[in-house]
C-alpha cells in the first residue's frame, strides 16, 4: 500500500480542501508567535490548493485545552501569521465545526481560505470521536493531512475523519517526512549512526531494540545514557537512573555487542552538586563521580569520542540532547555534538523537540540535511511503529 499526494490529484477547481496541519506553534505570554517554522513548512501544500483554484479549510489543535474553550488556546495568531507569509486574507471561524462554520463555507468562492478555530476545544478530537470527524469530513470534498508531527494520535481530524470523506491524501510536508525516513531507516547509506539523548530511558528503549536491526553505530548520550552506565556496574551517583529498566540497558547493550554494533557511552561528564544553573560544577570521567553529585552534561572527552565516531557516518539520525542545555553550565555537550553532526559528510536527519531547539540555538540549522517536524511521531517510527495517520492514509490510497 502507497499514500498518495495532493499533487496526484489532476483537479482541484472549486473543491472544498480541508488541510490538516500542525500549527501547535510557540508563544509569548503576550501571544505572539516566537517560531512560524511549523507554519512556514506547509506553505507549498496550501499553495498547490490555492493554485489549483481550491477552497481552503484549515485545521489544527494549539496546546491542550482539554476539549474546553480556552481563548488562550485561540489559532488567532496562527491565522494572522498565515495571512501575511501567503500576503492574502485568512479567515478565522469561530468554532470548527456547526452552523457558523457552514455559513462561512457556503459563502467562499475558489481560491478562499478559512481556518478552523481550535480542533481541542471539542472533547471528541483527542478521543477519536466518529461523530465528530463525520462533522469534520461534511465540510469538504478532499481531506489532506499534512500534519506529521500528530500522525502518531488517533484523533478525530487525523485518523476517524477517513472513513468519511470520499479522498484523502497526503501533502508535501508529510511526503518529504517519509522520503527523509526511508532515506534513513530502510535503504540508508552506511555507515547508518544513531544518536540518542535525552533525560530517559523509557522513552526510547524501544527505539533502541529496534534501531539494533538497522544501525552500524549506537551513540548514548544525556540522562538516558546513566541508566546504561549503572547496568555497566559503574556508580553514577545522585544521577538520573531508571533502576526498573537497569536490566534491560543491560540486555539491549550485550545485544548489540553480540551483533557487531558499535555502542557509545560517556566516558566522562560535566556533574554538580545540585540541580541549578548556579551550581558548582566539574567535569570528571564516568568512573570518578562523586557520590552526592549528579551528571548533567557530556565532557570534552566525550566530545571527542562521539564526533571521531560520526567521521566516517553516510547517514546520521538523531534524536535527544546530550545534557541539560537549557542551563548554560550543561549545554556544551549538545551544541558541541551540533556542530559535529552540522560538519559531518552525512546525510544527517535530526528529530523534533528538545534536539530543534538546540540546532537552531547553536546557529547550525542550514547545515542540517532534515529536521523532521514531529518529535513523537519521529521517535514512534524509529521505534518500528506503523503511525495511525499514516495507515489510514495507506488504506485510502488503494481506493484511490
Amino acid at each position: 500500500m502507497s499514500i498518495r499526494y495532493i499533487d496526484e490529484i489532476r483537479d482541484l477547481q472549486g473543491k472544498k480542501i480541508f488541510i490538516r496541519v500542525d500549527f501547535n506553534v510557540p508563544l509569548d505570554e503576550n501571544l505572539n508567535i516566537t517560531d512560524d517554522t511549523r507554519i512556514r513548512a506547509v506553505l507549498p501544500t496550501i499553495n498547490q490548493a490555492l493554485d489549483g483554484n481550491g477552497i481552503v479549510i484549515i485545521a489544527s489543535h494549539l496546546g491542550r485545552p482539554k476539549g474546553e474553550r480556552n481563548m488562550k488556546y485561540s489559532l488567532a495568531p496562527a491565522a494572522k501569521r498565515l495571512s501575511r507569509l501567503l500576503d492574502k486574507d485568512v479567515l478565522l471561524a469561530l468554532d470548527c465545526i456547526g452552523s457558523e462554520v457552514d455559513e462561512i463555507l457556503a459563502k467562499m468562492k475558489p481560491g478562499d481560505i478559512v481556518m478552523l478555530e481550535n480542533l481541542r476545544f471539542h472533547p471528541g478530537e483527542e478521543k477519536n470521536d466518529p461523530d465528530f470527524a463525520e462533522a469534520l469530513a461534511e465540510q469538504c470534498d478532499i481531506y489532506v493531512n499534512d500534519a506529521f508531527a500528530v500522525s502518531h494520535r488517533a484523533h478525530a481530524s487525523v485518523e476517524a475523519i477517513t472513513r468519511f470523506v470520499p479522498v484523502a491524501v497526503a501533502g508535501f510536508l508529510m511526503k518529504k517526512e517519509m522520503n527523509y525516513f526511508e532515506k534513513s531507516m530502510k535503504n540508508p547509506m552506511r555507515p547508518l549512526v544513531a544518536i540518542l539523548g535525552g533525560a530517559k530511558v523509557s522513552g526510547k528503549i524501544e527505539v533502541v531494540e529496534n534501531l539494533l536491526n538497522k544501525v552500524d553505530k549506537i551513540i548514548i548520550g544525556g540522562g538516558m545514557a546513566f541508566t546504561f552506565l549503572k547496568a555497566l556496574g559503574y556508580n553514577v551517583g545522585k544521577s538520573l537512573v531508571e533502576e526498573h529498566l537497569v536490566d534491560t540497558a543491560r540486555i539491549a547493550y550485550n545485544k548489540a555487542r553480540e551483533k557487531g554494533i558499535k555502542f557509545y557511552l560517556p566516558v566522562d561528564c560535566v556533574v554538580a552538586d545540585q540541580f541549578n544553573p548556579t551550581a558548582e560544577t566539574k567535569v570528571t570521567t564516568v568512573q570518578e563521580i562523586p557520590q552526592d553529585w549528579m551528571a548533567l552534561d557530556i565532557g570534552p572527552a566525550t566530545v571527542t569520542l562521539f564526533s571521531e565516531a560520526i567521521q566516517n557516518a553516510k547517514t546520521i539520525v538523531w534524536n535527544g540532547p546530550m545534557g541539560v542545555f537549557e542551563m548554560d553550565a550543561f549545554s556544551r555537550g549538545t551544541f558541541a555534538m551540533v556542530s559535529a553532526v552540522a560538519n559531518s559528510y552525512a546525510l544527517t536527519i535530526v528529530g523534533g523537540g528538545d534536539t530543534d531547539v538546540a540546532v537552531h540555538r547553536a546557529g547550525e540549522y542550514a547545515k542540517i540535511s532534515y529536521i523532521s517536524t514531529g518529535g513523537g511521531a519521529f521517535l514512534e517510527l524509529l521505534e518500528g511503529k506503523v503511525l495511525p495517520g499514516i495507515k489510514v492514509l495507506e488504506e485510502k490510497g488503494t481506493q484511490f
